[in-house]
């Protein structure tokens, strides 16, 4: 679980909530047919820009800003540099027995227990990368769209309100009260957008780069296995793909 992004939005609704309820009259920011303008709203303008199944496999691509817990690059490292020096002193076949909890890796091994060549198994391997990353990338777009839609809803909803409430000028006492309900729909926006739809398109964006690298290291971990490279030499082509200062070698692995 993502605790900076639980933490985050947990915290950010509840000083609202709590500055809300602190108030006077706090069920005035309850209305009803505003919040069906702007969820409402906000869902359906998305959903045109997309096919039905990107839009609802958006939701799932969503809870990896909240649940989803990446295997860290380092973590991989060291798997792959304990597989190679497996496959270095006893074949490429003795991996075939080997526990592997990345699935990607797991099917990068196969192919290579396989024999199957190594253009085969970087285009197999490839292409998985390149299709997740875009499956993502939808996933991130949407919730970008839905961030921009959202303040849209809440403004058509205001104009709403402000169009209603200026037909009926002739109660003064009323004006007060439509006022705020025409506002209500510019606070359910902005809130929809900057409170949730923008930052799990940004947590997506940190995901998909995370979940490109390690694909990238797996790419170049399995060829790199295959052609029999040194452990170490292969460790540190691996450290390469880290930022700077989380470059670094780790135990020294016998040849």
């Amino acid at each position: 679980m993502d605790l900076a992004s639980l933490i985050g939005v947990l915290i950010a609704w509840a000083l609202v909530i709590g500055t809300i309820a602190t108030g006077s009259g706090a069920l005035v920011f309850i209305n009803i047919p505003s919040l069906v303008i702007v969820v409402g709203g906000t869902i359906a303008v998305v959903m045109m820009r997309y096919n039905l199944g990107q839009f609802l496999g958006s939701f799932k691509t969503a809870l990896k800003a909240f649940l989803h817990k990446a295997e860290t690059a380092e973590e991989l490292i060291a798997q792959v540099v304990e597989l190679a020096g497996i496959a270095r002193k006893e074949g490429l076949l003795a991996l075939e027995g080997q526990e592997i909890g990345n699935p990607v890796l797991a099917t990068g091994v196969r192919m290579l227990v396989d024999g199957h060549e190594p253009a085969i198994v970087k285009k197999a391997l490839t292409t998985e990368m390149n299709e997740t990353v875009a499956r993502h990338k939808i996933g991130q777009d949407i919730f970008k769209q839905a961030g921009d839609a959202g303040p849209a809803m809440g403004m058509i909803g205001t104009l709403v309100g402000l169009v209603q409430m200026l037909s009926n000028m002739s109660d003064p006492k009323s004006i007060g009260p439509a006022m705020a309900v025409a506002l209500l729909t510019t606070l359910y926006g902005a809130m929809l957008a900057n409170m949730f739809c923008l930052p799990v398109c940004d947590k997506l964006k940190i995901r998909m780069s995370e979940e490109e690298m390690n694909k990238n290291i797996i790419i170049q971990s399995v060829l790199g296995i295959q052609e029999g490279q040194n452990p170490k030499v292969l460790e540190e082509l691996l450290f390469n793909y880290l930022p700077a200062p989380k470059r670094g070698g780790g135990d020294e692995v016998a040849e």
